[in-house]
């Protein structure tokens, strides 16, 4: 199934939290924070053409609408609920 949003929308794949600390102690699903941060899955053709997909985002708490579809989570987000986006590095670049 494609997800394809309107109205200035943007579909976004939450991140799972992390399984163990830095530490090595792991920790049980009630303990895991929720994580305000995910990939973009899908942009409306009127949405903000500062993001694509594919782009790690980092959006606001309590921000956008949960929905799940297939047993896959999403949250569709306004251009206004992203606060910035990112890359992870994990090498040294040539």
């Amino acid at each position: 199934m494609k997800l394809q949003p309107v109205n200035g929308r943007i579909v976004v794949k939450p991140s799972e939290a992390k399984e163990k600390t830095p530490g090595g102690i792991y920790l049980p699903d009630t303990a895991k924070e929720k994580l305000q941060e995910g990939e973009i899955i899908a942009v409306a053709e009127d949405a903000t053409d500062q993001v694509v997909v594919g782009d790690q985002v980092i959006y606001k708490d309590f921000a956008g609408t949960e929905v799940k579809i297939e047993a896959e989570s999403y949250i569709l987000l306004t251009e206004e609920d992203l606060l910035a986006k990112y890359e992870t590095v994990d090498k040294i670049p040539d």
